[in-house]
C-alpha cells in the first residue's frame, strides 16, 4: 500500500508528465505538502514507491536540487529517452539536464480571494408603537394637576 506522501507525489509527477517538464526533490516535495528531507531522502523513499506501484509515471522527472544523477544510470537514459539533452559533469561520474532552467516546472501559487464582504446595515429596532390614545408623560403630569 502507498504511503500518502507518495500518492502526492505521484500527482506532481502526472503534473510533470503532462508538461514535458522536471522538477527538483525539494520543489516536488513542496507541491505535495511536505520536505524532502536531509539529502532528499524522504523523496527518494517516495520515488521507490511510486516506482513499484506507479511505473507508468515519469519518476525521473525528479532530479536533486543539485540537478545532477550518476551519469551512467536508469535515471540518465530514461531523461534522454523523454528528449531532454544530457551533460556530464567535470568528474565524469554525474550528469546534469542541459540548459535546466529552461525546463523546470514553475507552479504559480494563487491565493484564494475571498469573497467581498458587504456592508452590512445595522438593525435598529423601532422604538415601540406608542398607543394613539396616550398622551406624552409630561402632557400626563400637567392635566393631572
Amino acid at each position: 500500500m502507498a504511503s500518502s506522501r507518495a500518492d502526492e507525489v505521484a500527482e506532481v509527477l502526472w503534473e510533470l508528465k503532462r508538461a514535458g517538464k522536471i522538477a527538483t526533490y525539494t520543489q516536488i516535495a513542496r507541491r505535495a505538502g511536505f520536505a524532502a528531507g536531509a539529502n532528499g531522502r524522504a523523496m527518494d523513499s517516495c520515488l521507490r514507491v511510486v516506482r513499484r506501484d506507479w511505473p507508468h509515471l515519469h519518476w525521473f522527472r525528479a532530479v536533486r536540487d543539485d540537478h545532477g544523477f550518476e551519469a551512467e544510470s536508469e535515471h540518465a537514459t530514461k531523461l534522454k529517452e523523454a528528449g531532454f539533452e544530457i551533460a556530464p559533469h567535470s568528474d565524469g561520474k554525474k550528469s546534469t539536464v542541459c540548459s535546466i532552467e529552461m525546463h523546470l516546472m514553475t507552479w504559480t501559487i494563487v491565493e484564494p480571494v475571498a469573497a467581498p464582504i458587504e456592508p452590512v446595515e445595522p438593525e435598529v429596532s423601532e422604538p415601540e408603537a406608542m398607543d394613539a390614545d396616550a398622551e406624552e408623560p409630561e402632557a400626563a403630569v400637567a392635566a393631572a394637576e
